[in-house]
């Protein structure tokens, strides 16, 4: 019998790593079974929360990613073999992240895995994506201060989000600001970088708090609010929290002409969650909205709207950049088949390898042209802003005229240059997988 270690492991999971402790196992150099066999299918993971606290937004993560699906094996798939998800309900649990990964690579040997919305589940797979050598497309935002050789990231970095907010939320409505957020890494390093943008626009914090992710016990923060009296808030809240921050302002008599909220994560999803009454007034940085006025987005829209996936009635940034994620990873298989020209042949690696600078036109991308980095793997894109209006959906106030790119250390250039074969510090070392 020829084993493999990539084989051992793929088909035994846990029990692999013990077996290959074990001297009695001999591994020979027999070629590992491919991730694709001829004629496919092509397993992906789908590894988002349909319940807890955060399925709020990951579910409809999991419906537009199912929806890109359909719509890829309704068009000849890929290479002529349809895709096969493979759908897991990660519970808005940290450990079931980093349980399932494993999951979806050893025992479903998916070639590629969707997920995530916290930096929290992120750096939960991370670990094990990388281990493995495997293929993880995130898509949200994120805090950057990483440099990673098995992710793509395709929503906004905080040089392509806070960046553009907090200047225009001082312009607008003052200097003084309090920072709400859930009690994780992502707000607390988009904390940090809102408040480097903030000092350059002569702002001042007057406060920062932050709730458990699922806390929706806001009134010690809304007294404190009222003491500081700032002239907006930022808030860095997710999920089922960020709807009853935006409900307890309304409950403690706040008003948003007042005392907007600008947030990185307040939209069309949780405003249709917490009321249009709750959302209107207040402002969101992101790259997409569902007003936004180009062909291409009134097709998906409707089209996703009308189809079996689209119940939560309304499109989002965050589903729209995870709806990209798919059509990246697509383009990567395509191309990475192209070089191999065997199936057989292609890795979950070789797809990120030749990821960089892969562009989503404005016939697929509803957002307009979209494109990876070479070097970090991140996305190229046009930050806009938006004002919730009473009716829920967004109006753009601002957009930025060319794309931006992706700077994961734009506060942090102590610690060197991304680039595609790892971190390079200022000192000439290479660092790969840095976390």
């Amino acid at each position: 019998m020829n084993l493999t270690r990539r084989t051992v492991l793929r088909k035994m999971g846990g029990a692999g790593l013990a077996a290959l402790a074990a001297p009695s196992i001999i591994v020979s150099t027999a070629k590992a079974e491919p991730w694709i066999a001829k004629g496919g299918p092509v397993k992906v993971g789908v590894l988002f929360s349909q319940s807890g606290a955060l399925a709020v937004v990951e579910n409809d993560s999991t419906q537009v990613v199912l929806y890109a699906i359909d719509e890829i094996n309704a068009n000849g798939g890929v290479a002529g073999m349809q895709v096969e998800p493979v759908v897991i309900d990660a519970k808005s649990d940290i450990k079931v992240y980093s349980e399932k990964i494993s999951q979806l690579i050893l025992r479903d040997q998916v070639i590629s895995t969707f997920g995530g919305y916290t930096s929290a589940s992120r750096r939960a797979v991370a670990p094990i994506v990388m281990a493995r050598d495997h293929l993880f497309y995130y898509p949200t935002c994120y805090e950057g201060r990483e440099c990673t050789q098995n992710i793509i990231n395709t929503g906004p970095l905080a040089n392509q989000h806070s960046f553009d907010l907090i200047p225009f939320m001082v312009e607008n409505f003052g200097k003084k600001v309090y920072l709400v957020g859930s009690n994780y890494i992502w707000p607390k390093e988009s904390n940090k970088n809102a408040k480097v943008w903030l000092e350059r626009v002569g702002g001042e914090v007057v406060g920062e708090d932050y709730v458990p992710l699922g806390g929706s016990e806001f009134a010690p923060i809304f007294n404190k609010v009222r003491q500081a009296k700032p002239d907006f808030i930022f808030s860095t809240v997710v999920g089922d929290s960020d709807v009853a921050l935006h409900k307890q302002f309304l409950s403690e008599g706040f008003k948003a002409d007042k005392l907007p909220i600008a947030s990185l994560t307040t939209g069309e999803i949780e405003t249709r969650a917490m009321g249009a009454e709750a959302g209107a007034g207040h402002f969101l940085s992101a790259p997409y909205f569902q007003t936004m006025d180009n062909p291409t987005n009134q097709k998906f829209v409707e089209n996703y709207l009308k189809s079996k996936y689209g119940g939560g009635g309304v499109t989002h940034y965050n589903m729209e950049e995870t709806y990209l994620s798919v059509y990246v990873w697509k383009a990567g298989l395509e191309k990475a088949l192209a070089q191999t020209g065997n199936i057989e042949d292609v890795t979950p690696r070789m797809i990120r390898d030749v990821s960089g600078g892969l562009a989503i036109g404005d016939d697929i991308s509803p957002e307009g042209k979209v494109w990876i980095d070479p070097d970090n793997f991140n996305i190229w894109l046009k930050p806009k802003i938006g004002q919730c209006q009473p009716d829920g959906q967004f109006k753009i106030v601002k957009s930025a005229p060319e794309h931006v790119a992706p700077d994961p250390m734009s506060i942090y250039p102590e610690r060197g240059v991304c680039k595609a074969d790892g971190l390079h510090a200022p000192d000439g070392t290479i660092h790969k997988n840095v976390l």
